[in-house]
């Protein structure tokens, strides 16, 4: 659907440079933009390069100026890029209804604005809300409850007696609610703990492909308001994730770990169980947490400690083989016993 500039801006709230009658007909980066397309820039160096593309108008930060293109300028560019993409890029629509492939249980709630796409199952006593969407090939387990405007992309899987807020997406081949990880030791053997617990997923989230959120052994696992979770993470019994939290690929969080508010947790990162993490700590890509966090900490490495103390210990380590040298040639010097040299790469 193709705007003009003007219509653009008031939806940003954009201060327009040039020409507000410019129609633009879709959202490109500098290097593939063509005429009429809006493309974006965050500083001089990427508004050097879509001010000489074919692009009709660029989305860039206060004080950027051209003679040759139209300028919508704001106080955010990587923002404003995210909020007009859906002008452009809508999400696709999906019509209200049940396909002929799905199995429904007669006791289960379905919103008649709600879609149930090809080969869903639905079980005993679910609710399921407005506008929500199962695309296709979906599991939803007895006593389950979704709220309006979910949207379960295929093949994601949601155990019994999950509860799921508004406005939450979940992408293909994630798990909610399978078992959590609990056993005891009986003699040589493992007694499996039965996991009677559930998940409750709060409104807003959005978690990513081939993600796992096992419940509680006997509460619940909660996902909290408005947190996002990357692709591959796992997510052990009895966790509680804070609100606007960010959980990035491959991260895993133990058992009956309390994160609190707007936390991150980096790519590969690693929490162990039963701890607490206060609100807005984040903990860096490969780290390994094993100790509680206070409010506001930052922590690298593994085990993970205070960021600035251990990036200090990797650059002195970068330093070892120069310092072992230096070590060598000062016993050779007063005649002491001889340093080994360091090996050589």
């Amino acid at each position: 659907m193709p705007f003009t500039a003007a219509e653009i801006a008031r939806q940003l709230g954009a201060e327009l440079s040039g020409d507000g009658q410019t129609v633009l007909t879709g959202f490109a980066p500098a290097d593939r933009a063509q005429a009429g397309d809006l493309t974006f820039a965050e500083n001089e160096n990427y508004f050097a390069r879509a001010e000489q593309s074919a692009a009709s108008a660029i989305i860039a930060p206060a004080g950027f100026h051209s003679a040759a293109k139209v300028v919508l300028r704001v106080a955010d560019a990587r923002l404003a890029f995210a909020r007009v993409l859906p002008l452009f890029f809508p999400e696709p629509a999906f019509a209200p209804g049940i396909h002929p492939t799905a199995v429904i249980a007669p006791t289960a709630d379905v919103d008649p604005t709600a879609h149930i796409g090809p080969q869903c199952v639905v079980g005993e006593g679910v609710r399921i809300g407005a506008r929500s969407v199962l695309q296709g090939l979906n599991f939803i387990g007895a006593g389950s409850v979704l709220g309006d405007d979910v949207n379960l992309f295929p093949n994601v899987t949601i155990y019994a007696r999950t509860e799921i807020g508004h406005r939450v997406r979940i992408h293909s081949g994630t798990v909610i609610g399978a078992d959590g990880f609990g056993y005891v030791p009986d003699g040589e053997f493992h007694r499996k703990v039965p996991q009677i617990g559930n998940v409750i997923i709060r409104d807003d989230v959005e978690l990513g492909a081939n993600v796992t959120v096992d419940r509680g052994a006997l509460g619940p696992t909660v996902i909290g308001r408005g947190t996002k979770i990357d692709n591959l993470v796992q997510i052990g019994h009895n966790v509680s994730v804070g609100d606007h939290c960010l959980i990035v690929a491959q991260a895993g969080i133990a058992g009956s770990t309390k994160l609190g508010n707007h936390c991150i947790l980096g790519g590969q990162a690693g929490v162990a169980g039963h701890l607490k993490l206060g609100h807005r700590v984040m903990v860096a890509g490969q780290s390994g947490v094993m100790h509680n966090l206070k409010d506001g900490e930052k922590v690298l490495g593994s085990p993970a400690q205070p960021d600035r103390q251990t990036k200090r210990q990797l650059i002195a380590i970068q330093h070892l083989p120069d310092v072992l040298k230096r070590v060598a040639e000062l016993e050779r010097k007063l005649g002491g016993a001889p340093v080994p040299p360091p090996p050589t790469a």
